[in-house]
C-alpha cells in the first residue's frame, strides 16, 4: 500500500484539485485534443507560440488525478520552453513514467517517479504529453493512447 501512497503524492493530488493553466484560451496559436479510453480522461490542449518558444500553455478536460495532474505541472513547466526544450522534457517524462528513469530530487517532474510501477495509470500519465506533441505538429485528429 505504501507505493500507491508514494504514488498519489500530496502535490499530485493538490494538481488534481486545484489545477494550474486550466482555462480556454480564445488565442491559442495550437489546439489538440486527447483521449484515453481505458481511463475516460479527455483534455484539450491551447498553446501560443511565439516563434520557436512556448509563450504560453493551458488546458480543459476531466480526468483522473494523474492525468489532470500531469497536464498540470507540464503547463507549468512549458511556459518559455523552445520545441527543442519540449522534446528533450517529452522524452525525459516518457522514459521516467514507463521506465522509471532517474530525475532530480528538485524537478517538478519527479512526482510522477512511482508512475512506472503501475502499468494502467502511465496513459494517464502520458495522454497530455502525446497530446501537446499532436499540437505542436499540428496534427488535426485527436489523440488516443489506444
Amino acid at each position: 500500500m505504501s507505493e500507491l501512497s508514494d504514488l498519489y503524492q500530496d502535490v499530485i493530488l493538490d494538481h488534481s484539485r486545484h489545477p494550474h493553466n486550466y482555462h480556454a484560451m480564445p488565442d491559442a496559436t495550437q489546439k489538440a485534443e486527447g483521449f484515453n479510453p481505458l481511463c475516460g480522461d479527455r483534455v484539450t490542449l491551447y498553446l501560443k507560440l511565439k516563434g520557436d518558444v512556448v509563450e504560453d500553455i493551458s488546458f480543459e478536460g476531466n480526468g483522473c488525478a494523474i492525468s489532470k495532474s500531469s497536464t498540470s505541472i507540464m503547463t507549468d513547466v512549458l511556459k518559455g520552453k523552445t520545441r527543442a526544450e519540449v522534446k528533450a522534457l517529452f522524452d525525459r517524462f516518457h522514459h521516467l513514467v514507463t521506465e522509471g528513469g532517474a530525475i532530480e530530487e528538485n524537478d517538478k517532474l519527479a512526482v510522477f517517479s512511482g508512475v512506472s510501477a503501475f502499468p494502467m495509470r502511465v496513459k494517464c500519465a502520458v495522454l497530455a504529453w502525446h497530446t501537446l506533441r499532436s499540437a505542436l505538429e499540428g496534427k488535426p485528429d485527436r489523440v488516443s493512447t489506444e
